[in-house]
């Protein structure tokens, strides 16, 4: 069966339900975008990685990558391979001493891996077909930097409120460090996207 590639177009709060999140991947050669409802703790810790901070101490996501690393076992792929009941399947496609292992694991843990690991994200065509959604105001090749600036409903939840422009460049990266400290990650995102606004200007 033909896999499609899949890229992290999105990370947003979910629309249909207020107290989790949703992960949107979006086909690289096509339009189309899976939007997947992921929880909390799965959403910080795909965002932490995609936003390359260093957790003062691993979360559970680095704590399996050191162990894979540790028996020199790499996560190669993840395949979202089946939708029964609204609810995504997927496994992880390991390489190591044991040759090729392929591992059942939630969707948004193994794209939490996925992140971490810079491997691909693929499905297959009946899910897209099932699950798929094409928004028309999005442009092709829409990247997740892109994406900050998308519609409101895919809005990522990583925003950059205004109250963090009265502080000092010096003041912001010591606010940084401690919230990092207290792994408190959303904020450390928010701190992160001013300091990163003041540079590119």
């Amino acid at each position: 069966m033909k896999k499609i590639e899949l890229n992290i177009v999105a990370l947003s709060h979910s629309v249909t339900q207020s107290h989790n999140y949703a992960v949107v991947l979006g086909e690289i050669e096509g339009k189309r975008r899976l939007p997947i409802v992921i929880g909390g703790f799965e959403a910080q810790a795909i965002a932490v990685a995609m936003e390359n901070m260093t957790p003062n101490r691993p979360l559970t996501h680095d704590l399996f990558k050191n162990a894979f690393d540790g028996f020199n076992i790499e996560v190669k792929e993840i395949v979202i391979n089946n939708l029964l009941d609204g609810i995504f399947y997927a496994q992880l496609v390991c390489e190591g001493p044991l040759g090729v292992v392929e591992v059942d694991s939630r969707t948004s843990d193994a794209i939490a891996m996925a992140v971490r690991y810079g491997c691909p994200i693929y499905t297959y065509e009946f899910i897209m077909e099932n699950a798929g959604v094409v928004l028309e105001d999005q442009e092709e090749g829409e990247s997740l930097s892109s994406a900050k600036s998308a519609d409101k409903e895919n809005e990522p939840k990583v925003k950059k409120p205004d109250s963090y422009e009265s502080y000092t460049v010096g003041a912001l990266n010591k606010m940084l460090e401690d919230v990092l400290n207290d792994e408190d990650y959303e904020k450390a995102a928010k701190i992160r996207d001013e300091l990163n606004r003041r540079k590119a200007n």
